[in-house]
């Protein structure tokens, strides 16, 4: 089971019937592929997908301190966990690095932005004392991390290597 988004906006799981329940709330993404716009929940098992032309989508989203057990320990995903600040340079530069990466393993891992200001106890938690710091999240578990921007391809390489991803994107497809 997995998720999937409507073209009409409406987000939901999807059974072996294909029917689609109320989702949980989220944010909305629009598909690389068809250009439609898709809610998503920020916490479900499995993927998301759109509800147009049913391929994966970027599964970006962002937790605080309430629901963070719930939207990146609990994921069925591995998840890039984005700790970052609103007033931190670097951490707007790689942000667009970190979207790209996203949208590239759409299906095979979820994005989660966490502000540091406004989650103080997951700041705290994580001994967070460098933005941004990226951590990979699997089954509930801290399995990388590093602190600091870096370019797109170093990135590319850190997730791959952490979450045991072939080279490319289209091998997995």
């Amino acid at each position: 089971m997995g998720w999937s988004a409507r073209a009409d906006g409406a987000a939901g799981r999807v059974g072996g019937s294909g029917a689609v329940s109320a989702a949980a709330p989220g944010g909305t993404i629009r598909c690389p592929h068809c250009g439609k716009a898709n809610r998503v929940p920020s916490a479900a098992g499995g993927s998301v997908r759109c509800g147009n032309c049913h391929r994966p989508l970027p599964w970006i989203t962002s937790a605080g301190d309430d629901d963070f057990a719930e939207v990146v320990e609990r994921a069925t995903l591995p998840v890039l966990v984005d700790l970052w600040a609103t007033w931190c340079g670097p951490c707007r530069m790689v942000s667009p690095a970190l979207e790209q990466l996203a949208t590239e393993r759409a299906g095979h891992v979820k994005l989660v932005k966490v502000d540091v200001d406004a989650a103080p106890r997951l700041s705290q938690r994580f001994e967070v004392q460098a933005v941004p710091t990226l951590m990979v999240v699997r089954d509930g578990q801290v399995i990388a991390r590093q602190a600091g921007a870096a370019p797109l391809a170093a990135l590319r390489t850190w997730l791959d290597n952490a979450i045991g991803a072939p080279g490319t994107p289209d091998d997995r497809d």
